[in-house]
């Protein structure tokens, strides 16, 4: 199997554009991911990146190669694929990718039961709140909130989530409830807005009774990570707009209420997102028939009384 790990090394170099970046997503040492790209070149005579202290950049001749290995380790994984449909025992590996709230509430505790019930498939989660490409990070399953920009995936909806805007008590003693959505824009109220490197949006989508709006709102405080809103929110920094399932146990016990019901935010889609490839994949399939059901079910449950 050396040559086809050395390939599988060279592919994930080749995308990522770094030896290191490529190690730890093989969880190989760098030394080894050097080593194994060295041994290719050796094999093929070749040089296949151009080497500096701060860049790595393919040749000529590792670019085409790159697009013969990616056709030879799709045809390894659709192979594997059919035997392990056929002996009905699917194994591997299998990486998820979800955003912070997500994972932690929803995934996470359903990755050991899935695993309980296919012992032979290994799962690695990964959380983020920002945006993910998943075939240059080597994904085979994320979880998304939104709309994705990139067509070429395929998407099984899960549900719309609710969404409402939110803050502590505290808050809302010290500085009133806003009368208007107007008021989260002209610096009457502090937002606490989620922002990260190509966030697709960075305004509040409101429901009113002129329709949908936007709200550019303003505050002192932003943040990458959904859940140090959640925490700004109940220390009672500002207003923030959050998915119900995220904060329903904050709701139930009064450290969040809700404001602005008359202009709720327009729900929010969950989705799963994986390549075509990936689909034919069984334990991919297997992980989605286990997952959407599951996840649509806590959802639900989690969605706020109509009298909150």
């Amino acid at each position: 199997m050396s040559y086809i790990d050395n390939i599988r090394t060279f592919v994930r170099v080749y995308e990522l554009g770094s030896m290191s970046a490529a190690a730890r997503d093989q969880r190989i040492s760098a030394a080894v991911a050097s080593s194994r790209i060295s041994q290719l070149e050796d094999y093929l005579s070749v040089r296949l990146f151009h080497r500096t202290t701060r860049q790595l950049n393919p040749t000529e001749q590792g670019n085409t190669f790159y697009e013969g290995a990616c056709k030879i380790l799709a045809a390894i994984d659709e192979a594997e694929a059919a035997v392990n449909s056929i002996t009905q025992s699917p194994r591997g590996l299998l990486h998820i990718a979800a955003p912070l709230g997500v994972g932690r509430r929803l995934i996470a505790p359903l990755i050991p039961e899935f695993k309980k019930e296919f012992p032979l498939i290994d799962l690695r989660l990964r959380l983020s709140d920002r945006k993910l490409d998943l075939t240059a990070e080597g994904l085979d399953v994320a979880f998304f909130l939104g709309v994705p920009e990139d067509s070429t995936l395929r998407i099984k909806k899960i549900a719309d989530c609710p969404r409402l805007l939110c803050a502590a008590p505290d808050y809302i003693k010290r500085r009133g409830l806003p009368a208007s959505a107007h008021e989260l824009t002209n610096g009457t109220h502090d937002c606490l807005n989620l922002r990260y490197p190509g966030a697709p949006e960075f305004q509040w989508p409101l429901q009113t009774e002129d329709g949908l709006q936007r709200f550019a709102v303003k505050g002192p405080f932003e943040s990458d990570d959904g859940d140090v809103l959640t925490n700004w929110a109940l220390d009672g920094y500002g207003i923030t707009l959050k998915p119900a399932f995220e904060i329903a146990e904050h709701l139930s016990s009064g450290a969040l209420v809700p404001v602005l019901q008359e202009t709720p935010p327009i729900p929010i889609q969950m989705a799963l997102l994986y390549t075509h490839r990936r689909h034919q994949d069984p334990k991919t399939r297997l992980l989605i028939d286990f997952m959407a059901p599951r996840v649509q079910a806590a959802l639900l449950a989690s969605q706020p009384d109509k009298d909150t």
